[in-house]
């Protein structure tokens, strides 16, 4: 008898519960479910996929010369700075032709009102070992030639500029943006804060 009566509760409480469900159930149709994401409102086109005819976002870079630009504000702090200036007749920059390190190495970079790039740009993290030129074992190698070693100059791997570096588009974004930068020093906005204790602090092959 109390098997019949559980079995009886549980059917009731199926019953009820289906109902219910049944009840609040939207159907097919109604006014109260909610409109599908349209393909137009979706990405920078603003029109469906199958449309060719795609007129795209135009671009318009500062054409200021070099030393006369304002500087534009780091997206955050130690960001790449962006290049303010025109940059027409610089590119491509190559390893034996960049007209960058002309006003920003830092020891022209201020007569010449340029952000002087950082230390981190002046530091070898890939030194050359004799294994990696000759193939030789490298057990005896001394620390010298294989530690991480800050030199007087732009080095070698930091040539290409614009490849962290690009011109920004002074006309309407594209895509708004809301961002606001806190920066954890007081000149994050326009200086970097990496020095070399800052990056080498606990490395031990430095020279």
């Amino acid at each position: 008898m109390k098997i019949i009566s559980k079995i009886t509760l549980g059917l009731a409480t199926a019953t009820l519960l289906f109902v219910g469900c049944a009840d609040n159930a939207t159907p097919a149709g109604s006014e109260s479910v909610k409109a599908t994401i349209s393909e137009e409102s979706l990405g920078l086109r603003k029109t469906t996929l199958n449309n060719e005819s795609v007129n795209p976002h135009g671009t318009s870079y500062g054409k200021d010369a070099a030393g006369s630009s304002t500087k534009i504000k780091r997206a955050f702090q130690d960001a790449p700075p962006m290049v303010p200036h025109d940059t027409e007749g610089m590119l491509p920059i190559t390893i034996n032709n960049n007209q960058c390190i002309a006003c920003h190495d830092p020891a022209v970079a201020k007569d010449m009102g340029a952000t002087p790039y950082p230390t981190s740009h002046m530091t070898n993290f890939r030194p050359q070992s004799s294994h990696a030129i000759k193939g030789e074992n490298t057990s005896s190698e001394k620390l010298a030639n294989i530690s991480i070693q800050k030199e007087n100059k732009l080095v070698g791997a930091r040539f290409n500029c614009s490849q962290c570096h690009a011109p920004q588009d002074t006309g309407a974004l594209a895509v708004p943006n809301t961002f606001e930068a806190d920066y954890t020093s007081a000149n994050g906005a326009s200086a970097s804060s990496w020095d070399e204790s800052k990056f080498m602090e606990g490395i031990d092959t430095t020279k």
